[in-house]
């Protein structure tokens, strides 16, 4: 997730990627901490009850039962008719990806603007901890994976407009791995890809 991109199901192609493009009211439903991980743990894997999701984030079901409910009123989540046995509810995003307007992060409200940052961090955050479980369990992996992967950074001076095509362009590669190895394939891997393209302060 970022100012205009989204966080997606990294099993569909690009054509059925579906995206919540949110508004302000919406933002400010998802701008928890919890709730983010909630919906995040969800897209990566699949409906879970309450209680499940609790577990798999050390957190107390009571809380998770709630925020999850706040998520659905905001229609980021939703039951799974398919799965419900009794009192028994369980969740489902409602869709692959949240899209965020890049004009949320200059809205006139400071509230609004606030609810972006505590977004914006958090999904920072989340891609940290994924880049430090990978790093220290990258020996338990095959040589041909961990020669697979890359960590790297670039410094590369541009004019704003060359930096939104440098990040289209990105999206856009990646967009064409999408679908080329179907789910199930031996040897294959759920890779996740991260892209932070911002300018920084030289002065």
């Amino acid at each position: 997730m970022s100012p205009n991109e989204a966080h997606d199901d990294h099993s569909a192609t690009a054509s059925e990627l579906d995206f919540l493009r949110i508004d302000a009211r919406a933002l400010r439903g998802l701008a928890h901490p919890l709730r983010i991980r909630l919906l995040n743990a969800l897209r990566e894997h699949g409906p879970a009850t309450a209680s499940g999701v609790a577990e798999r984030l050390g957190e107390s079901s009571g809380a998770t039962s709630y925020h999850l409910r706040q998520l659905a009123s905001y229609g980021f989540v939703e039951d799974d008719p398919t799965l419900g046995k009794g009192r028994e509810r369980w969740w489902r995003a409602a869709h692959a990806g949240t899209a965020f307007d890049s004009d949320l992060m200059h809205d006139a409200d400071p509230e609004v603007r606030g609810a972006m940052g505590v977004v914006l961090h958090e999904v920072a955050t989340i891609h940290a901890q994924e880049l430090s479980t990978w790093l220290g369990t990258m020996h338990e992996w095959s040589r041909e994976w961990y020669e697979g992967s890359s960590l790297s950074d670039f410094k590369i001076r541009l004019t704003p407009e060359l930096s939104r095509e440098l990040a289209e362009k990105v999206h856009e590669l990646i967009d064409t791995y999408r679908g080329r190895v179907p789910e199930g394939t031996e040897g294959s891997a759920v890779v996740r890809t991260h892209l932070h393209v911002f300018p920084r302060r030289t002065d």
